[in-house]
């Protein structure tokens, strides 16, 4: 969240440092990184907006979308639990002290380079074996997991599943390569990744769905042929070309005993037997929502619609910082480790209230660009509910992602694992109750307290850890916006429903637009007569790495 100045002495830069801000091996401040990874994620939220049109549109929300949304949980788990979701969060703080050299000394690349070579044909070997079993028992997979699937809806997700295990060994290739840029501190290639990734599922459907499928009734498989060519081209091949561009080593070699391998899976190995509550909400929805008919599909979509923003305030922020908080926990510069923490959560935290207003306020109208072709304007209404139900939490994901980070940044990912395996454990008799108590509805409740217990632990255990004091989040701020959220949310709502629903998508663009600029108003007014120095420190932000330069 901060901008950021040069990095430590030794690492020296790759390129010159008059590079553009979209060069290929530009080396990134935090502040440049954020800028770039977030105007990837407004694009590919952009794109996952089309997606998700494109797919409502063409296959609405029905046993089909269910299959189809429901067969990304067993490859999901796959990466999981194999590679414990983060291979390149681990690998980064891994091959930062590789970077990290002694003053007068120069960072050993050859040695990470060996490094990542050993991790990587070690796991493309162990996650191929996983991914050829769960090909095996995919259908017992599907019988246990989603019960309430009808036979034909079951073999369809089976089939579909079956299709899409293989992007697990594109996408862990692709992070493990990447990391290597990462910890350069070039961030391009993972800001195309996702891009291409979504370009790729749209491209697919359109130009394989017909062809796939017979007259009437397009074939969903091209949405899965569409995953595995942006897996492909998105994760491995583009961060493939990156390693190399920036002069990666590689050296074929597979030994389980390898010094760098044995110490990545002590590293990775409690993300692979722990279960965090960032994951596990979309196993546990699925397990409860597939008993009714498209209710996975509305849900996928306002999940879908709510980590649009999420992915640009939270995500980006997050991925970007990784790095810097690595780099200054190397170099023990722990109060500045504490203090660029705190910071980049408090600016979240900010941040992410004024924009859950906006969520809740405009979610009818942003849904309403869904409707059409088989997706109803009573699909359309029902996921506008659940978007807004979601929106409530917007804040807390966005926290603990970063919170998650420095416990990685710290090299300790014992902790956070087993805290998160408890609250997940924890939270799954309350998705029941809830769902049983009041529905669909009942489960994106439930994903909010569950995210709210996840966040707060992860909070306390670094406070309790003395690596992120609680005392220096900047409450005064969070309190300023939270007033003007509270403020921009009724004039925007008081807005919305004094205006005749639209019927047409250029009415929900309009009305949209006018909701924002009442929202962005309101919002901006409170903020000042508050006293608060929210927007001045967005454009003027310190930096994580002006502390790491000392």
């Amino acid at each position: 969240m901060s901008e950021t100045s040069h990095p430590h002495p030794a690492a020296a830069p790759l390129a010159p440092p008059r590079s553009g801000f979209f060069s290929l091996t530009r080396q990134h401040s935090a502040r440049s990184a954020t800028l770039l990874l977030a105007l990837s994620s407004i694009l590919s939220g952009l794109l996952g907006l089309v997606r998700t049109k494109y797919i409502a549109h063409v296959f609405g929300a029905g046993h089909v979308t269910d299959a189809y949304n429901a067969a990304f949980n067993l490859p999901d788990m796959i990466n999981y639990f194999l590679v414990g979701g983060v291979a390149s969060i681990t690998l980064v703080s891994m091959l930062s002290r590789f970077r990290e050299a002694a003053p007068g000394s120069q960072p050993d690349d050859a040695g990470a380079d060996r490094a990542l070579s050993a991790i990587l044909c070690a796991m493309l070997v162990v996650l191929g074996a996983g991914v050829l079993l769960a090909e095996i028992f995919a259908p017992l997979y599907t019988r246990t997991f989603f019960p309430g699937l009808d036979p034909d809806t079951a073999a369809t997700c089976t089939h579909l599943t079956r299709l899409l295990l293989p992007a697990q060994l594109f996408f862990f290739a692709g992070g493990v390569l990447g990391s290597r840029l990462l910890v350069r501190k070039i961030f391009l290639y993972q800001a195309a990744t996702p891009l291409i990734y979504n370009l790729g599922i749209i491209l697919g459907g359109v130009f394989l769905a017909d062809r796939l499928g017979t007259p009437g009734h397009p074939s969903i498989d091209s949405l899965a042929y569409g995953v595995l060519a942006g897996a492909f081209v998105g994760s491995t091949l583009l961060n493939l070309i990156g390693a190399f561009r920036s002069g990666l080593r590689f050296t074929p070699v597979f030994n389980l005993r390898h010094p760098a391998f044995v110490e990545w899976l002590r590293l990775s190995l409690p993300l692979m037997v722990g279960v965090s509550l960032a994951m596990a909400d979309k196993w546990i929805i699925s397990y409860f929502s597939t008993s009714d008919r498209g209710a996975l599909t509305l849900l996928t979509n306002a999940k879908a619609l709510f980590n649009a923003p999420l992915s640009v305030i939270g995500m980006a922020a997050g991925a970007a910082s990784l790095p810097f908080f690595s780099s200054l926990f190397a170099q023990r510069r722990l109060f500045d480790f504490n203090h660029a923490v705190s910071r980049s959560i408090s600016r979240l935290i900010a941040v992410s209230l004024l924009v859950t207003a906006w969520l809740i306020a405009l979610a009818q109208p942003v849904v309403g660009l869904l409707r059409g072709g088989r997706f109803s304007p009573q699909d359309a209404a029902l996921t506008g509910h659940y978007l807004a139900i979601f929106a409530l939490s917007l804040a807390l994901w966005s926290a603990q992602g970063i919170y998650a980070r420095a416990f990685y940044a710290a090299r300790n990912t014992m902790v956070p694992a087993i805290s998160g395996t408890l609250v997940t454990i924890l939270s799954i008799p309350i998705y029941a109750a809830l769902y049983h108590q009041a529905g669909v509805q009942g489960l994106a409740f439930a994903s909010d307290l569950g995210i709210l217990a996840h966040t707060v632990a992860l909070a306390v255990l670094l406070h309790r850890f003395r690596l992120v004091s609680l005392a220096s989040l900047d409450y005064a701020e969070i309190s300023r916006s939270l007033l003007a959220a509270l403020v921009s949310l009724v004039a925007a709502q008081q807005l919305i429903i004094r205006i005749p629903a639209p019927r047409a998508h250029l009415g929900d663009v309009l009305l949209i637009l006018l909701g924002t600029a009442v929202w962005a108003a309101a919002a901006a007014l409170t903020l000042r007569f508050s006293g608060s120095h929210l927007l001045e420190h967005l454009r003027n932000r310190k930096s994580v790495e002006t502390a790491a330069a000392g």
